[in-house]
């Protein structure tokens, strides 16, 4: 039993920057924009986030610059394709992301900071696995499932987020009936980069408080499937970070089991179960279609 609530509290730790990264690529998708330039701000989330936090002592501090570093980033995304018209896919700034980390982090390589503490509730934290499961984490794991309800309730009960998925089904009709197609999308590209910005400051001062060059793994590449795996819904999201968390977590027991399977492959698990979940739902293309928001990836031209 405790190896299972071991696994799962694994499971959901892991799940958390996903989680966050997910729901931000989420509402910039809604708003018809496609964003492949997730993990570029994750990671300049997560170096930010760290230096912040190293040279102030407060995770908070951190925290915080983090989620403006990734919506700086994401808004050079937002001027190149919403004001300056460029192509939504070729403008993805990963590489760029990747490259000023290292250049940012290269004073804090193999520096550490004590880990963001946990939320202790005297006697409730301390029942067997209902607490460890629930009422221990750090708080930016409870801020994630926070999230992902003001996100729904955004979307699905909000005079705003009814706009915005105008805008994303249909940016002309949208534009027609006075809808500031330009601001309500850059809107929703600087949430998605505050999002992704608050996932990689998770992984450098909550779960693993250091830096390191390439921290983020792949991890924005996998919340871009698990948006598409959530057909663009934020309950499924959830759902879907957690599964995708989960394959994380098997790839370590397993190695931990001194299971005789090379490590190169249990590696690969994350990003082969994002590639098979991909594959799957594009042999269901039509559905998906349906699903996807109407403009998604297409250029808006002002008409007057």
């Amino acid at each position: 039993m405790e190896l299972a609530v071991d696994i799962l509290v694994g499971m959901m730790l892991a799940a958390t920057p996903l989680l966050f990264a997910a729901l931000g690529e989420l509402i910039v998708e809604r708003a018809g924009v496609l964003n492949l330039g997730v993990e570029g701000m994750m990671i300049i989330g997560a170096v930010t986030g760290f230096i912040v936090t190293a040279e102030t002592g407060s995770h908070m501090a951190g925290i915080l610059v983090a989620a403006v570093a990734g919506t700086l980033m994401a808004l050079i995304f937002g001027v190149m394709t919403q004001l300056l018209l460029a192509n939504q896919v070729a403008t993805g700034l990963t590489i760029f992301g990747l490259g000023l980390a290292a250049l940012m982090g290269q004073g804090y390589s193999g520096l550490s900071v004590p880990p963001l503490a946990p939320i202790h509730i005297p006697v409730l934290s301390d029942i067997p696995i209902f607490g460890p499961l629930l009422l221990h984490h750090e708080p930016m794991f409870y801020l994630s499932l926070l999230m992902t309800a003001l996100v729904a309730w955004f979307l699905y009960g909000t005079r705003g987020g009814m706009i915005l998925r105008a805008v994303g089904e249909n940016h002309d009709a949208a534009h027609a009936i006075g809808f500031p197609v330009v601001r309500v999308r850059l809107a929703a590209i600087a949430f998605g980069g505050a999002m992704a910005g608050l996932g990689g400051a998770y992984l450098s001062v909550a779960r693993t408080p250091l830096w390191s060059e390439d921290m983020t793994a792949g991890r924005g590449w996998i919340a871009l499937a698990i948006v598409v795996f959530a057909s663009w819904r934020p309950g499924r999201a959830l759902l879907g970070a957690y599964l995708f968390g989960g394959v994380t977590i098997v790839q370590l027991h397993v190695q931990g089991a001194g299971v005789d399977i090379a490590s190169q492959y249990l590696s690969m698990l994350p990003y082969l179960a994002t590639i098979v979940v991909l594959v799957l739902i594009s042999s269901g293309r039509g559905a998906v279609a349906l699903r996807a928001p109407g403009s998604l990836g297409r250029t808006f031209y002002a008409s007057s």
